[in-house]
């Protein structure tokens, strides 16, 4: 099977709505704080940290490795997060086939566009105001999404970039029980 062009999908496979997607993404972002927790409260006793700051760069890397296991093994195993599920939404490669291991792992990695340049911005800037960096960090993330708008499926950039496309599973149930107009 070829893959299709990019900025093109299988028939009956649309984009979900952007609300929709920053609505899971919100919702994603709930539900990794019990994954962080878990996983700060396994890697603490591990290590023997006595201290918060004690061993941090190792604990970032091991939160790192955790999140990226998170999104991996879900994205390969039936395309969907805990947070897609409930709104709806799949992860597909381009063609329409499930995503593998290897491409929901470019797919992690090329999603912390999400929050890289926010970050570097603000650690250039020198800002630690919580008001300054929710401000650009929430500032980036909305123009960012709003970049899907300019795509011709409505897909993140990243998404673009690693050949994967979010669907909208009610949307594609229905328009594949649609029959086919005839022309």
């Amino acid at each position: 099977m070829t893959a299709a062009p990019m900025g093109s999908a299988p028939v009956g496979r649309p984009a979900p709505r952007l609300r929709r997607r920053l609505a899971a993404f919100v919702y994603e972002g709930v539900l990794l704080f019990g994954v962080v927790m878990l996983g700060g409260l396994l890697f603490s006793p591990l290590v023997q940290q006595r201290h918060a700051l004690q061993m941090r760069h190792e604990l970032q890397i091991f939160m790192f490795v955790l999140l990226g296991l998170y999104f991996v093994w879900f994205w390969s195993h039936g395309g969907q997060t805990l947070a897609m599920k409930t709104w709806h939404i799949r992860l597909l490669r381009r063609d329409g086939t499930p995503v593998g291991p290897g491409r929901a792992t470019l797919r992690f990695l090329a999603s912390w566009v999400w929050f890289l340049p926010s970050t570097a911005a603000i650690a250039w800037m020198g800002w630690h105001g919580k008001a300054q960096v929710f401000g650009v960090i929430a500032g980036w993330v909305l123009a960012y999404a709003a970049l899907a708008l300019l795509h011709p499926r409505r897909q993140f950039l990243h998404d673009a970039l690693c050949g994967t496309q979010l669907v909208h599973e009610q949307l594609a149930a229905a328009a594949a029980r649609r029959p086919l107009m005839k022309a």
